[in-house]
This record gives structure tokens, sequence and C-alpha cells, in this order.
């Protein structure tokens, strides 16, 4: 039951005086407004009307009712109407701080969504690989893969960030076959510089779980850089499936121990409290969370969608 949905078939109802015309005005049919009004009664547990073949009158409680539901009505009508007022009028800078791979091939389909509805909205976004704090550098919300590093920040996650070991074809052409995380001891390897697990990687294949140590020849905060050490054979990289989804569709990179995964942190869209309420970060944020609703694109391409986190 929707309770505003039952509360307004009532009051037109009442106003027009009959279930047919109610109908006609909501453009629904008129067993729909049947349907509304009985579950509006059933939750109330009284009868709001006394029915007839010819006519429709108010019963004694439904008079009652009606006078606060006529209000109730017009002020939701009212915040409706202010709401898109000032959703109209949406204007000034989002200032966004997002992670490179994000930002270059994700970011700019959801900026063009969002500029269709709120034109004059302006964006300022800071691309890099880097930990950003949204109060010390004046972010109103920064994209990443870690949790707030203060109370003062809020969390929305939007999707996992799963990531693969990969190298290229070459490179692997030329070395022995890779069946177990202690394999990976013996190459050189290069990854992100902020994964919070350091040089202690656990690598889970089903209800298993093993630890390896790895030293990375490479850790940088640019993922593109450890993207070009697995293209050019120089190892084995660690990177988000974000990343090198397509790499790995076309066959320039392959997956190395594709039966383990790794720890899988969110991505999330993190912002400071007193920007909670700002109308602009609100509908981005809201933008950003129905566009990543469902498992993301890359992983669902890869067949990834269904592992478990």
């Amino acid at each position: 039951m929707d309770l505003y949905l039952s509360i307004e078939a009532f009051v037109r109802v009442t106003e027009s005086g009959s279930f047919g015309s109610a109908a006609q005005q909501l453009n629904v049919a008129k067993s729909v407004i049947s349907t509304r009004v009985q579950q509006l009664e059933e939750h109330l547990g009284v009868s709001l009307f006394h029915r007839s073949s010819r006519a429709v009158k108010l019963s004694e409680i439904g008079l009652s009712y009606y006078g606060d539901c006529h209000d109730l009505m017009e002020r939701m009508q009212a915040l409706s109407q202010r709401s898109k007022n000032i959703t109209a009028a949406l204007t000034g800078t989002l200032r966004v701080a997002a992670l490179n791979g994000f930002a270059l091939q994700h970011l700019p389909a959801v900026i063009e969504t969002f500029r269709k509805s709120h034109p004059h909205v302006e964006f300022d976004i800071f691309a890099n690989d880097q930990v950003v704090d949204p109060v010390q550098e004046g972010f109103d919300l920064v994209l990443q893969i870690f949790p707030p590093a203060s109370e003062s920040l809020i969390e929305r996650r939007l999707f996992r960030m799963r990531g693969v070991f990969v190298a290229s074809p070459e490179y692997l052409r030329n070395i022995a076959p890779i069946s177990s995380p202690d394999d990976l001891c013996v190459h050189d390897f290069a990854c992100y510089r902020y994964y919070p697990w350091r040089n202690r990687w656990i690598l889970h294949h089903g209800s298993q779980h093993e630890e390896v140590t790895l030293t990375p020849a490479l850790r940088s905060n640019s993922v593109h850089l450890v993207n070009q050490f697995a293209h050019r054979a120089m190892g084995i990289a660690y990177l988000p499936t974000m990343i090198v989804w397509k790499d790995l569709l076309d066959g320039t990179l392959v997956r190395v121990l594709p039966e383990y995964r790794t720890e899988v942190p969110y991505f999330s869209a993190v912002y400071p409290t007193s920007h909670r309420a700002t109308a602009k970060v609100k509908l981005f944020l809201d933008l950003l969370s129905a566009t990543f609703a469902m498992e993301p694109e890359w992983d669902r391409a890869l067949g990834l969608s269904e592992d478990v986190a």
C-alpha cells in the first residue's frame, strides 16, 4: 500500500463526488481508485464513505479525516513544488576528486547525464590516484576505494572494486606455468601503492586461503603505469578490472591464477557531513548510485559478477 496515493484517492473522491471522476482526474482506472480507498480504510480500520448505487457520501469519521487529509495533500504538493524549484535552479560548481581510471573511463557519461537535467552546474574534476581528504582539499566529494578517514566524512558505497593478476601473452610464453600463489614470488610484480595489505597478500580459492609475500618491483599511485608494466612484458601486475577489462577481452593481457581472488574493497563516494544537505551533491550522489546500482559492466563482461566478495 502506498499511503500517499491512497490519501490522494480519498481526497479526490470526496471533492469530485464519485470514484469515476476521481479516476479521470488521476488518469487511472476506477478500480484502482476503489482499491486505494479500500486499502486506506483497512489501514485506518474505519469506513470513510457511505456507498450506494447512486452516490458516494462521506461517513461521519470520513468527514473528520477529510480536513486533515486535504491539508496534508496541499503541504505535500507545496513541498514537491519547492523541491522542483530548487532542483531546476541548481547552479554553482561541483568539485570532485576521483581515481584516474574512473575519471577517464566512466565519469564523463555520468557528468553528461547530470548536466542534461542541471545545465547550470559546473564541474571541477581532480583526477588523481592519490588519497584525498575532501575537507582539507575543499572537495564536495571524493570517489575512492577506501573508507572515510575520519568521523567528519560520510561514505556511500557504489560497487565492489575487483582486481586480477595479469600479464602479457609475450611474458607468459617465456616462463614456466604459474599454478599456485607461491609461483608469483619468483616474478617481478607491480601493483597500486595504496592497497592496505601492502606486501601481505591473502588469496582465496573456494574455502581455502593462502598467504604470500609479494615485494613489488614497481609500486605506484598510478594504475595506468602499473598497466604499462604488464603490457611491456616486464612481469605480473595486479590491476582493477575497471582498468584492465578491455585488455583482457581483446587478449592483449591474460589473467594469471584466475581461480584465485583477493580481498575486494568498495569503490565509494566520500563527502563531508556538512555537504549531505547540499542539493547538487545529493542529486549527483543519487545519480552515481543509480548508474552503478547493478554489478559494473566490466565485471559482467568478464564473468566476475557472481564472485563472492
